[in-house]
């Protein structure tokens, strides 16, 4: 006897439009969060999003996750964190040196 076709229904959906219920499974389900879980989703045009996989009896779902992508990263790289006038170890250690001697390095003195 022949088993009939019984493959799951697939469905791509958001988070969002997904019942209540399931929304309230589908967190049940990754408790510590999506993050380990989340897969990017390449579309044809280039796009991509984020999804999780979730399953009922009827059906197998790839659910959306909207991801807040952090832009700002990029501007930080560019910040100048330290002063024009850093000094390197042998500088400081000569001004330690002529501090004790008495004599101001405020000029670039060379001892």
């Amino acid at each position: 006897m022949v088993k009939p076709n019984t493959a799951k229904k697939r469905l791509v959906t958001s988070f969002n439009n997904l019942t209540p219920e399931l929304q309230e499974a589908v967190r049940e389900f990754y408790p510590l969060g999506f993050t380990d879980a989340m897969m990017r989703i390449d579309k044809p045009n280039g796009d991509f999003f984020y999804a999780v996989p979730y399953e009922t009896e009827e059906i197998s779902y790839l659910v959306k996750i909207d991801v807040k992508i952090d832009d700002k990263a990029h501007e930080d790289d560019d910040k100048d964190y330290y002063d024009d006038d850093l000094k390197g170890a042998d500088e400081l250690q000569d001004e330690a040196e002529a501090a004790d001697m008495g004599v101001s390095t405020e000029d670039d003195v060379d001892i």
